[in-house]
């Protein structure tokens, strides 16, 4: 007995449902791990411990004797250290290799810098330690401390302090003493000035903190002068051909000049001297040409109405004086008409 086919609408709709949102859901979670997965992923997951962050940031670069080979994963504390978690791609990572965190800019951009270590390959449920592991001395940093250090520093204390010193030290030496008063000096030079340190110290906090609240857009204005650059260094054999091609250019019209120089000598010559006479007779061509204005409006309506010279002749036929008796002949030429008389 044959078996009768199923139709996909007689199929049990919460299996359909429960194996199509089994599928949706699989799909969400590939997408959010494509990543991870071993043929179009975006390469393996290491981590590292630093002693601290040093502004190191997410998606910051991870590079290998300065190529980039992965970004900044994630930065937690763990067990009083910091532990960076970083994706390298196509580069080996042995598991003695180490890693610093170094500053890329003068902003204080930073980055990752590995040095693959190792004959084996490190395993990525495994850290890099502590003891192979650096951070940078940030300046911003420190500049940014030293502001909020000085501010909590007694200068009228200080100087005081000098100048027991200097009372103590009275005694002794002439060199030793000389010293001390150049400390004392030096105190009350600070304590007068204590007020424009204060302001110096909180304008270059000031100046650093929007320096490197600018990072990235000074980090793109790099970037685009360099690619700007590397540009005019690949346009450099064009414009070398251009400047070739120019003086070569420059070349054969100087040896055009010299061929023929013997006839181009009389010709500007002739051309001077022609330009001198115009120049002479600049007031009688500037007159000649202003008389000569009329007579060709007069000419040229003269011509206006085809190949031909309109002209007009006064008093050519003569004409009576009073009533006028014209012929049989007569025509409009005379200016009269026929009467009955004339008939």
């Amino acid at each position: 007995m044959a078996r009768r086919s199923t139709n996909f609408r007689d199929r049990n709709p919460v299996i359909v449902g429960a194996v199509s949102l089994g599928v949706v859901l699989a799909v969400v979670l590939l997408a959010f791990n494509a990543q991870s997965l071993p043929l179009i992923g975006g390469g393996t997951v290491y981590k590292a411990q630093f002693s601290e962050a040093a502004g190191l940031q997410a998606d910051d670069p991870v590079r290998v004797a300065g190529v980039k080979v992965g970004s900044v994963e994630s930065l937690a504390l763990e067990d009083g250290a910091v532990t960076v978690e970083f994706r390298v791609k196509d580069a080996f990572v042995g598991d003695r290799s180490e890693a610093a965190i170094k500053i890329e800019t003068v902003l204080g951009a930073k980055y990752v810098a590995l040095v693959p270590r190792g004959s084996q390959e490190l395993d990525p449920d495994d850290r890099i330690p502590l003891e192979r592991t650096a951070s940078p001395y940030d300046v911003v940093e420190a500049f940014a401390d030293l502001s909020t250090t000085v501010q909590d520093i007694d200068t009228g204390q200080l100087a005081a302090s000098f100048e027991v010193l200097a009372d103590t030290f009275a005694e002794t030496p002439e060199e030793v003493q000389t010293s001390l008063q150049g400390l004392a000096r030096l105190s009350d030079t600070i304590a007068s000035r204590d007020a424009e340190l204060r302001q110096l110290l909180s304008s270059t906090r000031q100046v650093t903190q929007v320096l490197a609240d600018r990072n990235g857009e000074f980090t793109q204005l790099i970037l685009d002068s360099n690619t700007l650059l590397t540009e005019v260094q690949e346009r450099r054999e064009l414009i070398d051909s251009i400047l070739e091609s120019t003086q070569q250019l420059a070349g054969q019209l100087s040896g055009l000049v010299e061929d023929n120089r013997e006839v181009l000598t009389p010709a500007l010559q002739q051309l001077s001297r022609v330009t001198e006479i115009l120049s002479r007779n600049r007031a009688a061509l500037a007159e000649t040409v202003k008389e000569l204005a009329p007579f060709v409006r007069v000419f040229t309506n003269t011509l206006g109405n085809g190949r031909w010279f309109d002209s007009f002749v006064n008093d050519l036929i003569p004409t009576v004086v009073g009533a006028a008796v014209c012929g049989a002949a007569s025509t409009p030429l005379t200016g009269c008409t026929p009467t009955e008389g004339g008939r």
